[in-house]
């Protein structure tokens, strides 16, 4: 099968799990087209693969316009992908600006003649892209304009799937497709020794947006740290981060943190740690969670969106209230204070991560999905301009 995937080049979330996809798909034998404004940094070279570059920053010197038109540049160039390559599917990762594009695309593709049937389209939704974008005024309909003339919408957990089809009153079902544990995460770590002192090392994994309470994560290793001499690894950059380094400085935690910004592979330093912990304020699926689990490594997080599909309370690791920084330290001790109860936890986390999100499983779901599309897809794309009408009207 020839698919399209176009996604934002991100460390973390839906570009990771685009890259992973992609690089799944391909070693079973598709061919896939990989179409973003620059290389995802988990997309490695591989046969098979074919990454295109979407630019469109020329428009900046005509002067009128002081960035690029994306959504725009990003649907000719999916045009001139799906007829170069002849693509059976496109996957678009994020409703916007990435589906709103693919069904441009189409619809151009359409209108311009040509042998070729028009491509179905797949979207699947990270939770931005419903919690955020499609809770604004200004994008609210384009959003739900672009999901309802999708062939079909998947997302990573029953939360995120329930809260986008009552955001956007979606009659047809979304269809719910975990996240798969990369390979690179899959079974690397053995249990820890159950003799360990109690001490510890946190690692925070996150893109430091404020929906990630990056201050809460600092608030609670400060509690942790009455009780257990322990360290905290924070992985990842964004707009939260410098105010996280001064809260340490402020705190006279310095010393006992490490920022190390965005890492393309996360496993070597995920599998260091005794616990992962996140103190989100909304999380459509966790993968950060997940990749921890699977290498053996407990949860402590915040129950929230989808993280309760993702993390077994009281198994695998520990939920708690959102905000409440004293349930989440009091956790971190109650791990790292008992080596017995944290390699229970480890084991769990491995065994659950292998037998519920299995990567060759979740990728033949995809495929399935994909030639489900396949008749549904040609007979939308006459319906994408009545839709439209529908929006600007």
């Amino acid at each position: 099968m020839r698919v399209g995937i176009c996604c934002f080049p991100s460390f973390g979330g839906s570009g990771v799990v685009a890259s992973e996809l992609a690089l799944a798909l391909a070693e079973g034998g598709d061919v896939v087209h990989v179409v973003s404004s620059d290389r995802p940094p988990r997309l490695s070279e591989r046969a098979n693969v074919h990454f295109h570059r979407v630019d469109g920053s020329e428009i900046e010197e005509y002067g009128l316009f002081d960035r690029p038109l994306q959504t725009l540049a990003l649907a000719n160039r999916l045009a001139q992908v799906a007829a170069a390559a002849g693509l059976d599917v496109v996957h678009a990762h994020y409703a916007a600006p990435h589906a709103v594009a693919a069904l441009l695309a189409r619809r151009l593709l359409a209108e311009g003649g040509g042998d070729q049937p028009p491509c179905p389209i797949v979207t699947t939704v990270h939770g931005t892209d419903v919690t955020l974008v499609g809770a604004r005024p200004s994008y609210r309909d384009i959003v739900g304009w672009a999901l309802r003339a999708s062939d079909r919408v998947t997302a990573p957990s029953e939360a995120l799937a329930r809260e986008a089809a009552e955001r956007f009153s979606l009659d047809e079902p979304v269809d719910v497709i975990p996240n798969f544990v990369p390979p690179a995460a899959a079974g690397r770590r053995g249990s820890s020794a159950p003799d360990a002192p109690a001490s510890g090392r946190i690692v925070h994994v996150s893109n430091f947006r404020p929906v990630k309470r990056a201050a809460d994560v600092v608030a609670a290793f400060a509690l942790v740290r009455r009780e257990v001499p322990a360290r905290l690894c924070m992985v990842g950059d964004g707009p939260e981060r410098a105010g996280a380094e001064r809260q340490c400085r402020e705190l006279g935690l310095a010393d006992h943190v490490t920022f190390l910004g965005n890492q393309t592979h996360v496993e070597p330093i995920l599998e260091q740690g005794d616990l992962f912990l996140s103190a989100s304020e909304s999380e459509s699926f966790g993968l950060a969670s997940l990749e921890a689990l699977a290498l053996g490594v407990p949860v402590v997080a915040t129950r929230t969106g989808g993280v309760p599909e993702v993390v077994c309370d009281n198994r695998n690791g520990l939920l708690c209230p959102v905000g409440d920084v004293e349930a989440l330290a009091a956790s971190c001790v109650a791990l790292l204070s008992d080596p017995s109860r944290r390699q229970a936890f480890a084991a769990h986390g491995r065994k659950w991560t292998r037998s519920r999100f299995d990567r060759a499983r979740i990728v033949a779901r995809y495929r399935e999905l994909y030639r489900a599309t396949l008749t549904i897809g040609r007979a939308a794309a006459s319906e994408d301009a009545s839709l439209l009408e529908k929006v600007e009207a």
